[in-house]
């Protein structure tokens, strides 16, 4: 079954590019702002959307996400609110793949049979489950598969060859190679090294591998994308959110602006790498 994930791969490479990866916290700093920068990601430069999943103990997350989490369920966001989120954001969008990036807790509490058929219905196209290793796929990762969703694994730096294959083994849609050791937002990618990660992923699988983690320049973007199928940037569009929001927090008229300039600017640097060798 060909996932959106899948079909926006394709096309980029016929287009000879890499993706251009936006993550932002689902409901941060409320619904209806969350929505409409969303929304707006695909017009700014984004190829795909990872919509984070806010959680009370998110302990691979640096101090920007965490922060975007708290505020996101300060105003009330469920995961039942951010699967409504992405069936809003589909009655505009059919074509922008979206990924939803969080822990296994609250899918665990909704009921992962659920969950499974609520987040296809809504339009959800992959999963990233940072806390769920390659040894309990029965809970998750397989199920997801046979409802049509691919199930994105994360390979760090300290991810050897031996391990690389349990990693890989029902990995689908893309790797996403976290290209530094310890949380978000914690340093800066070192492109050198990224290059020589990816070309070692790639001898173990045909899937596309995006990079993540310490990109926050549109330079950074371009010397990622050059080297990987794709750049993922995060905690550089959630602290840029954070510096427009209010004394209390709260959404202003800049908050959406904010994030969807920089976003065009690092999608800039996305677009203008030239393509790696496959």
């Amino acid at each position: 079954m060909t996932t959106r994930i899948d079909t926006r791969f394709a096309e980029l490479q016929t287009q000879g590019r890499s993706a251009f990866v936006t993550y932002v916290m689902g409901g941060d700093p409320d619904m209806a702002t969350s929505l409409d920068l969303i929304k707006a990601l695909p017009k700014a430069g984004a190829d795909i959307i990872e919509l984070g999943m806010a959680f009370t103990d998110p302990m691979a997350d640096g101090p920007a996400i965490q922060a975007a989490g708290l505020r996101a369920l300060k105003a009330g966001m469920t995961l039942k609110k951010t699967l409504d989120l992405v069936r809003a954001f589909r009655k505009d969008d059919n074509a922008t793949p979206i990924v939803l990036m969080g822990y296994y807790n609250p899918i665990y509490i909704y009921g992962v049979d659920r969950f499974l058929a609520d987040a296809k219905t809504a339009g959800v196209d992959g999963l990233i489950i940072v806390d769920l290793p390659p040894e309990e796929d029965s809970e998750l990762c397989i199920p997801a598969m046979k409802a049509g969703l691919n199930f994105i694994r994360l390979a760090t730096p300290t991810t050897d060859d031996k391990r690389l294959p349990a990693v890989l083994a029902n990995t689908s849609g893309f790797v996403y190679y976290v290209s530094i050791t310890g949380i978000t937002g914690s340093a800066a990618a070192d492109s050198s090294a990224v290059g020589t990660a990816v070309a070692r992923i790639k001898r173990h699988t045909p899937l596309p591998v995006c990079v993540g983690f310490g990109i926050r320049t549109p330079e950074a973007a371009q010397a990622i994308a050059e080297r990987a199928n794709g750049a993922v940037v995060g905690t550089a569009l959630v602290d840029v959110l954070a510096k427009s929001l209010d004394a209390e927090g709260k959404a202003t008229a800049k908050t959406v602006g904010a994030v969807v300039d920089l976003v065009a600017s690092l999608a800039g640097g996305v677009r203008s790498a030239r393509q790696a060798a496959e």
